[in-house]
């Protein structure tokens, strides 16, 4: 790898780079779970908020990086004509071109140092969020004399204050000026505007918006305009480059606010530093001395920072593995950090997510518990529990998140959409949860509906709804109606298994994991997804054969999508006849519900969902596998396959052959000839990722928008790490790990080859055709990858409470050495488990010949390849704070 953008320095994650400034594309996240949000480029651009409405920086974009002057900016003058910006950003270039930059990353905080051997300074930035939840930003600017001569200068921090909401960006900008009601104290300056500014509303505003020395300054320039004055700007503004004091501060309310604080003239011999200390944040006006009290010495600002990166270093060791690739040991610190990261940041905030407003999507909320079911499953038992109170009784379910557990709002736009994928992500995710703990009793907990004007999947809005309803499914009675989670699962996916189109297969509605194919609402359909739905079908029947209850408890109304369940008799093949049974259905439980409850023979259902998966199954199967051996991933507006040959050309998407292999539709052999396919077509000879589709050639107007966009990005043909990572693990799981070990790591090398990706060490949304990393730090690619790495490639998992372990390691992840090992959490005991391979064997070459916990031999001298430990067994023996498993491979 030429030019690395960055290295790792230990095995705590952390990184240095000697050219990150050069990258202006760069970002770094910080934040805590107040939550205070920040991001920092190498230069400190950048912004700062805790939501939507409240931005204490100007918010940012990806280009506004390299292009806004706006930043945090720490200026030293030395004199006329030498006047140095810590930070790099000046017009002085001449100046500024002999500093030797270096960058310190962390989890989570950056570090930049600049040293300017001709002028004899040197500065050192760390900037960090404190994890004791504060929300505040903290920079410590250290000043070192490197010279021989005693140095003398002004320091001035220079930050400028937005302090209003994102809406105000483009609208109302100047108005919104007129609010601002700003304070000068002997520590910095404090903005409070008068109002939050809203046509549809405005509000008292009760927030403040500060930048605060922790030693006071000598002068304060409390507005833009009072520090580069109308003929200067923020690269070269006239009270640092003229040395210019400001004036007296009549009229500064009503202006553009600013955090001009300037130090006393200070003198350092040879070899001695001094620290300043600056807080920008966002409080209630009567919190923020309280904030400056507690980190206004460097030592307060010394031990919050070792806190924080004592927390960060947790929630990166949650799993942790020890390989003999010392970069992906650290790398992945960073990517298992992620899922918390888009806990805090949602699906927006950071510079690439310029199109959110802040919370998470349906799909989010239940992959991001992937992770976490992981390591502390019974920890989110009543997040879970929470999470279906966000479906409709249409098999729907609201799109946006609230902040409070249970929250569910409709999409934000007041646009009826419907996403077909959404039911598939909850089974999914609970299925683990149940696996890891073996709690089926969750599965009887009841929670409510949710409630809107959307009717019928989008197709139809209740016009007499009104807020005042409240957000919860009621009764004909006007109560609101609780259901079983399992009965909020049943509604999913029988809905769906009716809800078809003209093939008989599922529609695609507005769209499916790929928001992009937005334009097959008519007759479009999801061979892919409809392909998961018949998995679910099949794994709600596994669950209740494991359930103790001869009956289940569901709605009466329900009982109309049931068929063999009741002696009724349905034609499957025909979609009119499925299209009018859920039509029926809509009927009976719009807009409300009878109340009434039925109970259902359990074997019964276990036999009508068998009956529908395993015919979902068979069509697919019988009607989507084409030449020149791969699945049909959908069928577009005009009802036409999309996969396969259209004369010479041949368009593949790997969506369809994902989730066939993932569902166990496609056979066996079937799966090796998909592989082969990707390889051929979908695979860069160069970059070695996989696409997400061929180039198409032309735009799919009857499909969807992401055929639109350029080839190469985003959802037309990127390397789409979400569906990569899906890809490896539905290989794994078909035991083709040989396979599925070069799609694992064909995304973690791309992301390494930073000189390409031009990225920190993270998993990014997507790399596009240059293998450039894109959409840093909020992917749901991350808690996908740390599920795929520890129940297939390490093979530890529960099952139905179960500890199993199914090594698929290759000898490639061995080394030169005989150990890899990983730590995570099982049953809530900590535990190692370490595989011995003295022979450095590959996969199908090894079996498990002994296995002991804490010593304790558990079997020896066997030659299996799956080895399971019974949930009591394993709280008898491990005991310790740190279990041991030891695992020899023979």
């Amino acid at each position: 790898m030429k030019n690395p953008a960055w290295k790792f320095v230990d095995d705590k994650g952390t990184f240095t780079s000697e050219n990150a400034d050069k990258l202006k594309s760069l970002y770094f996240p910080l934040c805590n779970n107040s939550p205070f949000m920040s991001c920092v480029s190498p230069d400190l651009h950048g912004d700062a908020k805790t939501g939507v409405n409240n931005f204490l920086l100007e918010p940012v974009s990806r280009h506004s990086l390299a292009d806004s002057k706006l930043s945090r900016n720490f200026w030293i003058y030395l004199g006329a004509g030498k006047i140095w910006s810590a930070t790099g950003f000046s017009k002085d270039l001449k100046l500024q071109k002999n500093d030797k930059f270096r960058l310190e990353g962390g989890l989570l905080w950056q570090k930049t140092t600049r040293e300017n051997r001709k002028l004899g300074i040197k500065a050192a930035i760390t900037s960090f969020v404190p994890q004791s939840g504060e929300p505040v930003e903290i920079m410590e600017v250290r000043i070192t004399n490197i010279s021989a001569k005693r140095i003398n200068f002004i320091p001035t921090a220079a930050i400028p204050i937005y302090g209003r909401s994102l809406n105000n960006l483009h609208d109302h900008r100047h108005v919104t000026s007129l609010l601002n009601r700003i304070q000068i104290n002997k520590n910095g300056v404090v903005l409070t505007p008068t109002l939050s500014f809203n046509e549809s509303g405005h509000e008292k505003n009760s927030t403040s918006y500060f930048v605060l020395g922790a030693t006071a300054p000598q002068y304060i320039y409390p507005t833009q305009e009072s520090f580069c004055a109308d003929d200067t700007d923020l690269e070269a503004p006239k009270a640092v480059f003229e040395n210019q004091l400001p004036g007296k501060s009549r009229g500064i309310n009503g202006k553009e606010a600013f955090g001009g604080l300037r130090f006393p003239k200070k003198t350092l011999l040879p070899g001695k530093s001094y620290a300043y200390i600056i807080l920008l944040g966002i409080a209630k006006l009567n919190n923020v001395k309280t904030i400056l009290n507690k980190f206004n010495t460097p030592q307060k600002v010394q031990a919050s920072l070792e806190a924080t990166k004592k927390f960060w270093a947790a929630k990166a060791n949650e799993i942790s593995v020890r390989t003999s690739d010392a970069n992906f040991n650290n790398w992945l610190k960073w990517v298992e950090i992620q899922p918390t990261l888009r806990r805090v940041f949602g699906c927006s905030f950071l510079p690439d997510f310029d199109y959110g407003r802040g919370g998470r999507g349906w799909r989010d909320l239940w992959q991001d518990c992937l992770s976490l079911i992981l390591t502390q499953p019974e920890t989110t038992r009543n997040l879970l529990i929470n999470n279906f109170k966000g479906i409709r009784i249409d098999g729907s379910n609201a799109t946006i998140i609230g902040q409070k557990p249970g929250e569910f709002i409709a999409d934000r736009n007041n646009i009826t959409r419907v996403w077909m994928d959404h039911g598939v992500w909850p089974l999914i995710t609970t299925h683990l949860y149940l696996h890891q703990t073996a709690d089926l009793k969750l599965l009887l907990e009841k929670v409510s509906y949710f409630r809107d004007p959307q009717l019928s999947r989008g197709r139809k809005k209740d016009h007499f709804w009104q807020p005042q309803y409240g957000r919860q499914l009621k009764t004909k009675a006007k109560i609101i109606y609780s259901g079983s989670v399992l009965e909020h699962i049943l509604v999913q996916n029988l809905v769906q298994f009716f809800n078809v189109g003209p093939h008989n297969l599922i529609r695609l509605e507005n769209a499916d994991w790929n928001d992009g194919l937005d334009m097959a609402y008519t007759y479009g359909e999801s061979v892919a997804f409809s392909a998961m739905y018949a998995q679910n079908l099949l794994t709600i029947a596994q669950i209740l054969e494991r359930m103790p209850e001869d009956n289940i408890v569901i709605f009466k109304e329900l009982s109309l999508l049931l068929d063999v369940a009741l002696g009724r008799s349905t034609n499957y093949s025909s979609a009119q006849e499925k299209i009018k049974r859920l039509e029926a259905y809509f009927q009976a439980v719009e807009p409300e519900i009878s109340g009434k409850t039925i109970n259902i023979p359990t074997a019964k259902l276990i036999f009508d969902l068998r009956k529908k998966g395993d015919w979902l199954t068979q069509q697919i199967r019988k009607t989507e596998w084409i030449k020149p051996g791969i699945y049909n991933s959908y069928y577009n507006n005009h009802k036409q396959k999309i996969d396969g040959y259209l004369g010479k050309k041949l368009q593949i998407a790997l969506t369809g052959q994902v989730f066939a292999i993932i569902s166990g539709i496609a056979t066996q052999s079937q799966c090796a000839a998909i592989f082969q396919n990707a390889c051929k077509h979908l695979r860069s000879p160069a970059l070695k990722g996989f696409a997400l589709n061929t180039d198409f050639g032309k735009e799919q107007l009857d499909l969807g928008r992401a055929f639109s966009f350029v080839y190469g990005d985003k959802e037309n043909g990127a390397f789409f790490n979400h569906m990569s990572v899906m890809f490896a693990y539905g290989l794994y799981k078909r035991g083709l790990v040989k396979e599925g070990s070069e799609v694992f790591d064909s995304i973690y090398k791309m992301a390494l080859d930073s000189s390409t990706s031009k990225i920190y060490p993270c998993l990014p949304e997507y790399f596009n055709l240059e293998g450039r990393g894109m959409y840093c730090y909020l992917t749901g690619s991350a808690s996908w990858f740390m599920f795929t790495l520890l129940t297939q490639v390490f093979g530890i998992r529960g099952e139905y409470g179960n500890l199993v372990i199914e090594p698929k390691l290759t000898s490639r992840q061995f080394g030169d050495k005989n150990v890899v090992s990983i730590n995570t959490e099982f049953a809530r005991r900590k535990i190692e488990i370490m595989f011995i391979n003295r022979g450095r064997k590959d996969f199908g070459k090894y079996a498990i010949s002994r296995v002991s916990l804490n010593k304790k031999i558990l079997v020896k001298n066997a030659r299996i390849f799956l080895f399971s430990l019974k949930r009591s067994t394993f709280l008898s023996l491990a005991k310790e704070k740190l279990n041991t498993l030891e695992v020899i491979l023979l």
